[in-house]
């Protein structure tokens, strides 16, 4: 995969399809970027064909994902502007991985998964984590959410009507072995979940929230933004009221995106 001046890759988070990133693919080709969003190693390039062959995400893990984007953005050779990334959940956790490994300009992490050195663990995020840690099998297999749990960790600001559809149009099987890892980030010291968020001559990074985001909580990611802010890093934080999970793809998943493009701009992409 090549990359060229101004061009976007885009990121999802677990249980989630690479293709649900389509109407946000239109918009930034509207607005003049290059865009592409790869799926994780394992994932087929359909919703149906992942769902058919979930063994092929058993055991990827944080590590090998964010190795896996490295490796397409650097395909791209290094005559090239380094691109920028918008990840969403774990996609945002990978973002800032790669941000700090100086492989992308700039990133934008929607809602992203907690980096070691977080302490807060809210009952909501616990909650929606426990069809994959409930049981330990499930650290070297995929796992599905169901409807009824997809409801609760994505859909809880939707009707029943709306998060079943996005349940039933992006879902697919997600390997449980990133939750591990992140659940457990704080008691290794080289955790495949740890970002040096100390780095000043990094590209600049933007944090947002729902503020009723049940899988990875408001305050759990005011906590990532304070242990950027102590290393005088580019880095900024925005609250999307009101929002959920699902904020990427659900019907308001415009207001997310014109945020992003906004801040692009702003930072000169």
């Amino acid at each position: 995969m090549s990359t060229k001046l101004n061009s976007v890759i885009f990121i999802h988070g677990l249980w989630i399809h690479a293709s649900a990133w389509q109407p946000w693919l239109d918009l930034f080709t509207e607005c003049g970027y290059a865009v592409s969003a790869p799926g994780w190693p394992g994932d087929s390039d359909t919703v149906a064909a992942t769902r058919d062959n979930p063994d092929a995400l058993n055991d990827i893990g944080i590590e090998a994902i964010v190795d896996h984007y490295a490796e397409l953005i650097n395909a791209g050779g290094r005559h090239e502007a380094k691109p920028v990334v918008v990840g969403h959940s774990f996609g945002g956790l990978v973002a800032q991985e790669l941000l700090a490994g100086g492989h992308v300009a700039a990133a934008v992490a929607i809602d992203p998964a907690p980096i070691k050195g977080v302490k807060a663990l809210p009952l909501a995020q616990l909650r929606s984590a426990f069809p994959v840690l409930g049981n330990p099998a499930n650290r070297h297999r995929t796992v599905v959410l169901n409807a009824k749990q997809f409801r609760y960790a994505f859909g809880n600001t939707l009707t029943e009507q709306e998060s079943a559809e996005l349940h039933d149009k992006w879902t697919i099987p997600g390997p449980g072995r990133p939750l591990f890892e992140d659940a457990t980030a704080n008691f290794h010291k080289n955790s495949p979940a740890k970002v040096d968020t100390h780095l000043v001559d990094r590209g600049p990074l933007l944090l947002t929230s729902g503020t009723e985001d049940h899988t990875v909580p408001l305050k759990v990611t005011k906590e990532v933004y304070e242990l950027y802010a102590t290393g005088g890093s580019d880095t900024e934080f925005h609250e999307f009221e009101g929002r959920g999970h699902s904020l990427t793809m659900d019907a308001g998943w415009r207001d997310v995106a014109d945020v992003a493009l906004e801040w692009f701009a702003r930072k000169g992409f």
